[in-house]
């Protein structure tokens, strides 16, 4: 079935689409989702939370304006973020055994394999070491523009024009508007 059909029944509430398009993206959405708040459970939590809010809202979807996988994309990157802000996520890791901070450290610099389902760390991996820098922090492993810009120690105007610039990069490589 053609993803701008399925999308489209998705958006009249078709419970076969919604399936349809959960068995698609799912395993994607949740190695972004883990990526940021490395957490399996939690991340399979707002993975579901991330396809019901797609569901309730997917009136205000529109190909005009992108790719439906970038916008359920953003949507699972956005509600990852807000989780790792909230005040139950901050206090629940007040008190962390010494193996999640190994963990941490030892998973920090490399990508889940689950991030990649999408094939897209080829073509990232084409783009210059700047790209890649600022592409992996802001995407894969969650961070706002401030902590990139505070990690990578360059003003938040250089990351902010970074990013738009290697974005555009990977759109013409991959021939995408």
């Amino acid at each position: 079935m053609q993803l701008e059909t399925l999308v489209s029944q998705f958006q009249d509430k078709n419970e076969k689409a919604f399936e349809t398009l959960y068995n698609m993206y799912s395993e994607s959405m949740h190695g972004v989702i883990y990526n940021i708040v490395r957490d399996n459970d939690l991340a399979e939590e707002v993975m579901q939370d991330v396809f019901i809010k797609a569901w309730n809202n997917s009136a205000s979807y529109s190909s005009k304006k992108g790719r439906f996988f970038t916008w359920i994309l953003n949507i699972a990157r956005n509600a990852a973020i807000d989780k790792t802000r909230s005040k139950t996520f901050k206090n629940s890791k007040k008190n962390l055994q010494a193996d999640f901070f190994v963990d941490i450290l030892e998973d920090q610099d490399s990508l889940n394999d689950k991030t990649n389902a999408i094939g897209i760390k080829k073509f990232v991996d084409k783009l210059a070491k700047k790209c890649i820098e600022v592409i992996e922090l802001l995407y894969f492993k969650g961070y706002t523009q401030k902590e990139a810009s505070e990690t990578l120690d360059m003003p938040i105007g250089t990351i902010k024009t970074r990013n738009r610039n290697c974005i555009n990069e990977l759109r013409i490589m991959l021939d995408v508007n």
